[in-house]
């Protein structure tokens, strides 16, 4: 089997939102949706104080609340793990946005620009069949799949990899097969502590979350 899943090393990731950014020219979303955002957070009491920069979006669950709520059966997820959205069969009733505890979810009414004004490449890449309904993250299941077909390998080949992955400057953020011990992914969490975000509400997320060696060495790895 096969389990896509992310991995974000909090003590490598600066902050830049070059991931942010990768996200919304990759999938063309509109102002306000960031499918893909880094929360800048303060740890500590003065004068030990401390920030965090944490990349969030969806989380891919394993047992996705988004999912068991939708009326329309337009929220599924694939067998490796991937939690997709049928714009087709979604009503834009936003129940799965209430129901998913880590904001993941946006809805756009009617088309909104940069600028204001249209410009050519907005026009090029407006996509009418995401208004009125949910949307969400997909580790750029587009390349995935595309890589799968040929032959290239997740989270290693750069064509077949989520884009905010590629962009990263501090290679923070990592993808790979969970159920492959060899892969990137699996190495890193064997090597390091991690956490999932809100864990604790059996949604089983496939974002992980490094913040220390296993052995205690705070020098972040290499690999």
């Amino acid at each position: 089997m096969t389990r896509w899943a992310m991995v974000a090393d909090l003590r490598r990731c600066v902050g830049c939102q070059t991931c942010t950014a990768a996200c919304k020219h990759a999938n063309a979303t509109p102002p306000g949706v960031q499918w893909r955002r880094v929360i800048d957070m303060e740890v500590g009491e003065y004068p030990d104080v401390q920030r965090a920069f944490v990349p969030v979006g969806c989380q891919h669950c394993d047992e996705p609340p988004c999912m068991e709520v939708c009326p329309s059966t337009a929220t599924k997820k694939r067998a490796d793990g991937i939690v997709t959205i049928d714009y087709d069969l979604c009503i834009g009733c936003a129940y799965c946005a209430v129901a998913c505890p880590y904001q993941a979810r946006y809805k756009t009414e009617r088309p909104s620009f940069a600028y204001g004004r249209q410009t050519e490449q907005e026009r090029k890449r407006q996509d009418d069949s995401r208004l009125g309904v949910a949307t969400k993250c997909t580790f750029c299941v587009d390349r995935i799949d595309y890589g799968m077909e040929n032959n290239l390998t997740p989270g290693v080949d750069p064509e077949a990899t989520p884009a905010c992955v590629n962009a990263c400057i501090a290679q923070a953020l990592a993808f790979g097969d969970l159920d492959d011990p060899q892969s990137n992914v699996s190495k890193l969490l064997a090597e390091n502590q991690s956490f999932r975000m809100h864990e604790e509400l059996g949604t089983g997320p496939g974002f992980h979350y490094l913040w220390d060696r296993k052995d205690g060495d705070e020098t972040p790895p290499t690999s």
